[in-house]
């Protein structure tokens, strides 16, 4: 495959926010709700089903949306998600990242305020 300056290096490239901010913070942190734990089975997840596809599940320092964490974009599209538990990693696995189409009960939009009903 030709690259030019234009090719993403990564087919899909997905940043899970695994910050921690210590506990009381006010806004919360991703850490503390079992974002790493999750960004991990994601990772393997993916190697598991997709090892050949150009795809990178990688760890996030802040990414300043804590009060709706964990929160995940991905990349080409930007398209951000809250995340509670391994359903909904193997939904945005299965129906993204996997079939191109956005898990609406998961998506944040750039105003939301508050994560998606569980």
């Amino acid at each position: 495959m030709i690259t030019t300056p234009d090719t993403p290096f990564y087919d899909i490239h997905v940043f899970c926010c695994t910050n921690s901010r210590g506990p009381g913070h006010p806004r919360g942190d991703c850490a503390s709700r079992g974002a790493l734990d999750l960004q991990g089975y994601l990772k393997a997840r993916v190697k598991q089903l997709i090892p050949t596809v150009n795809i990178r599940i990688n760890q996030s320092g802040c990414l300043d949306r804590c009060d709706l964490g964990p929160v995940m974009v991905i990349y080409p599209q930007g398209i951000w998600y809250h995340y509670r538990n391994q359903q909904d990693m193997d939904d945005i696995l299965e129906h993204h990242i996997l079939g191109g189409q956005r898990v609406d009960r998961l998506l944040l939009q750039n105003d939301s305020l508050t994560p998606p009903p569980a």
